[in-house]
């Protein structure tokens, strides 16, 4: 019987990986990656007093983090399936393991591709390449706002990204682009997520704007959030999560485009929620600062959420359940500014929960939260229960 009104809050902190995979070296450049153990080092130490007493030190060691004295339960997990995605790694925490990597574009897109994408979205391309965000729209920004031709490139991941200026198409018209281009990338072309990224400003000062939309390609089989449905418990996304999952397994949508938002997103629905399961994505960590290995804003971005953990700890109630974790990592040592195929940390916290270690596949949250929340376990799902 499922146990009443019981909540869930899962928070991935996106990109803090804790050390290379064993597979590491077959990702290029992923060899030695430990994200949170090298910004640390870089940063000369890392101030989280929250996650700290968590056992955040206790998992990996931090210069600035200690092992806590009394840790809840810590550990790292790990990935079944191949890659270093966002949407791999959330769909693995729920449960959902790829059998074989999604495809990537190393040297840009076929021309068949490119010409299938014209037609569907009635654009021109320029640039077709792997880029950083940022970099891609200062090298080519002028030139699409002189010829109207949408900025179309890639990275390492399996995405496929359209970048536009407001002057040259409108955030609707450019999501309305991307959703046709999800439409099109399909079998051997579908690629994990096609992104919208809005753009504005004049050149030399081009910034992004938080119109992103991502449009996930659907999860490849029955999830932990399929599971909680089927249950009668209520879904909540907080940020990207909903459009990793492509809205499959999911009620509620809170916007989370920055830290800020989804951090007050979480902490209303830590005050509000009656039941269910809350699972969220914190994308700065990531998303601004990873790929820039901009270690002071990492580092920043970390006292912001130890900050907001703190606060959440002290409303949770007595039948709560909270998971702290990422889904890859983005080590500011590695010799290319894209994922690190990496553990995940685990600090979990719960009522009777003895500080133990538990080292596991990432499944093992979904496990855990179906657990919490129904008493009952998902036989033909990945993962095994740590609560």
């Amino acid at each position: 019987m499922r146990p009443v009104s019981r909540r869930a809050f899962v928070v991935v902190l996106d990109a803090c990986g804790v050390g290379a995979l064993p597979d590491a070296a077959e990702y290029a450049g992923d060899e030695g990656s430990n994200t949170l153990a090298h910004l640390a080092e870089d940063a000369g130490g890392l101030d989280l007093p929250v996650l700290g007493r968590l056992g955040l030190g206790s998992i990996v060691a931090l210069q600035g983090v200690p092992p806590a004295a009394q840790p809840v339960v810590h550990g790292r997990l790990h990935p079944l399936g191949p890659g270093k995605e966002s949407t791999t790694g959330h769909w693995e925490l729920m449960g959902v393991v790829p059998s074989a990597p999604l495809p990537t574009y190393p040297n840009g897109f076929p021309l068949d591709v490119v010409a299938t994408l014209e037609r569907v979205t009635g654009l021109r391309f320029c640039a077709n390449h792997p880029a950083s965000g940022t970099e891609v729209i200062e090298r080519w920004g002028e030139h699409h706002l002189q010829t109207g031709e949408v900025i179309l490139y890639t990275s390492a991941d399996s995405v496929l990204q359209l970048a536009a200026h407001h002057d040259v198409l409108s955030e609707e018209d450019l999501v309305a682009a991307c959703a046709a281009a999800r439409a099109a990338m399909t079998g051997e072309h579908a690629v994990g997520r096609v992104i919208a990224r809005p753009f504005e400003g004049a050149p030399g000062a081009f910034r992004r704007t938080e119109g992103r939309k991502d449009f996930a390609v659907a999860p490849p089989g029955r999830s932990y959030l399929d599971e909680l449905q089927s249950a009668g418990v209520p879904v909540h996304a907080v940020g990207k999560v909903r459009d990793l999952f492509a809205g499959v397994g999911i009620d509620e949508y809170h916007p989370g485009p920055n830290n800020e938002r989804g951090i007050a997103a979480i902490g209303e629905l830590v005050g509000q929620l009656d039941e269910g399961l809350v699972f969220a994505n914190l994308v700065e960590t990531d998303q601004v600062y990873g790929h820039r290995h901009d270690v002071e804003g990492f580092a920043r971005a970390l006292r912001e959420i130890d900050g907001a953990v703190g606060g959440w700890l002290g409303r949770l109630r007595d039948d709560d359940l909270l998971v702290l974790t990422a889904d890859h990592g983005v080590d500011p040592r590695a010799p290319h500014t894209d994922h690190t195929r990496e553990h995940a940390p685990l600090l979990a916290t719960f009522a009777g929960q003895d500080g133990r270690r538990h080292d596991g596949p990432l499944a093992d949250v979904g496990a855990s939260v179906l657990d919490w929340l129904t008493g009952r376990e998902a036989a033909e799902l990945p993962g095994l229960s740590f609560v």
